[in-house]
């Protein structure tokens, strides 16, 4: 890409940036949960209507999905954003310790805020420069509610809305700078729930059969199953219903969510069947009943290596994100409620070997990353899971880091909260959108580029086709609360 092409777009980003750091604070203070996004969801589509975008809204039954589309023609280049909180994270902006502004209530604990206004100055960016040079091709903003547990790009790829795209495009806040190119595992979730019959704990105990002792004998029987499993997978509950705070009652209700995660979806789907004959085994033991009811799954994510290579080289050339000392100086005061451990942990999670600038430390003796990650070419490992895998399966996609968090920072924690509305996270998320839209262009103006990424793509994907693991009949957000149950076994 021409270097003054790149500063044009560099440019425009960087008189965007006061207002849309504005509107990121805006739905840092909402703090929607999934599915609820109501007020995050429409300021996003409104500001697309604003900056000549056509927003179909409601997409794939989620009142908090929205398609924003401008231009015509080919290529298609999907933006992807993300604007849903967490609940139990609420924390005061640009303090360095906790305190939480309502306990126990909600807070953007993985930088969502930031990730769905960079990704939408990345698509506006890249529509007003195909709009001002006479570029032909279709850019559109993806609104995409629900990925902390919700999987709402999987609704939106099993409803058709990725067919016709060629690329997609997106990032995520982190303490580095960089490429993402990431093996995550696939998820599934499901609820057991074990009913039993209550009695007096003392006097009639004989005539109960405890439901919470299914959930235990359960992960009981599941942590025996950990060694008789593949090393790389992945399983995790949470007690969700005990069945009552009364010690001398029999409980008769009592409920555990799992998470089963595998580096490909049909190995999480063996294991959840392996898990599901533990689950039947304590409900026998026990003399109880279980019902095991879906909850949500995310496909593992394939990464385009054609594609983030093109990211690398655009990266390279926009340099390192221009932080000041008052910048280094609040993450430095974050970084000091870290272990040593954390900042090595958070070094080796990111596979950080090397730097594109050489000056640039990355060692956690400076609290933020001032450099690029180095790029080989080479995808690895990361233990966790996103419903971008899904979208990865229908269409080459790719993703980028930016420092918006110190050295150290582990997502979901009170430290993410207290970093998304500072100085840092605005310039790192700018700096997100410069990354994305010069890709953007580069598919564009670049038919070989765009057909390397889909030769790529079509031999990962050969013999392998997607398949939504999300049944049929399941509502994003409502079949929980409706107490379908597809996944019961009869």
């Amino acid at each position: 890409m021409k270097r003054e092409v790149m500063m044009s777009i560099s440019a425009a980003i960087d008189a965007m940036k006061p207002a849309y750091a504005a509107l990121s604070d805006s739905i840092w203070e909402f703090a929607e949960l999934k599915f609820e996004e109501r007020r995050s969801s429409e300021i996003l589509a409104r500001t697309l209507e604003e900056n000549g975008f056509t927003v179909r809204r409601g997409v794939a039954e989620m009142d908090t999905a929205f398609i924003g589309e401008y231009g015509s023609g080919m290529p298609v280049i999907a933006f992807l954003g993300e604007f849903d909180a967490l609940a139990g994270m609420s924390q005061a902006a640009d303090l360095t310790q906790p305190r939480p502004v309502n306990p126990g209530g909600t807070g953007h604990g993985c930088g969502h805020n930031l990730l769905g206004v960079g990704s939408l100055m990345a698509a506006i960016a890249l529509a007003q420069h195909l709009e001002a040079n006479g570029i032909s091709g279709t850019v559109r903003y993806y609104g995409c509610p629900g990925e902390e547990g919700g999987s709402g790009k999987a609704f939106m790829v099993r409803a058709g809305e990725f067919n016709d795209v060629d690329t997609a495009l997106t990032w995520h806040p982190a303490p580095f700078n960089g490429v993402r190119s990431t093996n995550n595992l696939a998820v599934l979730e499901y609820y057991y729930r074990f009913r039993g019959v209550a009695a007096h704990a003392a006097n009639s105990a004989h005539l109960g059969r405890s439901a919470l002792d299914a959930v235990e004998l359960m992960n009981v029987g599941v942590n025996f199953l950990r060694e008789h499993m593949p090393q790389d997978c992945r399983l995790h509950y949470a007690i969700t219903d005990t069945g009552g705070r009364a010690a001398n009652v029999v409980q008769a209700r009592a409920e555990v969510l799992y998470l089963i995660r595998a580096p490909e979806m049909p190995q999480a789907m063996e294991l959840a069947a392996r898990v599901e004959k533990v689950a039947r085994g304590a409900a026998m033991m026990t003399e109880t009943e279980v019902e095991i009811v879906f909850d949500t799954a995310s496909t593992n994510l394939l990464p385009n290596i054609a594609l983030e290579t093109a990211m690398h080289r655009n990266m390279v050339e926009l340099g390192p994100i221009a932080f000041d000392e008052a910048d280094l100086a609040f993450a430095k005061s974050i970084q000091q409620t870290f272990t040593d451990e954390a900042i090595r942990s958070s070094i080796k999670l990111y596979q950080i070997k090397g730097d594109v600038f050489s000056n640039a430390k990355v060692d956690g003796s400076t609290p933020l990353h001032l450099g690029l990650r180095d790029f080989d070419g080479q995808s690895h490992f990361r233990a966790g899971s996103t419903d971008v895998g899904d979208v990865s399966w229908v269409t080459p996609t790719a993703q980028c880091w930016t420092p918006a968090w110190a050295i150290g920072t582990n997502p979901h924690t009170w430290q993410v909260v207290a970093q998304g509305k500072s100085a840092a996270a605005h310039k790192a998320m700018a700096h997100a959108a410069k990354a994305l839209a010069t890709t953007g262009l580069s598919l564009m103006m670049s038919p070989e580029l765009l057909a390397e990424a889909k030769t790529e793509w079509h031999e990962k994907t050969s013999g392998k086709p997607y398949v939504c693991p999300i049944p049929p009949n399941v509502t994003p957000g409502k079949h929980l609360a409706e107490g379908a149950n597809p996944s019961k076994a009869e």
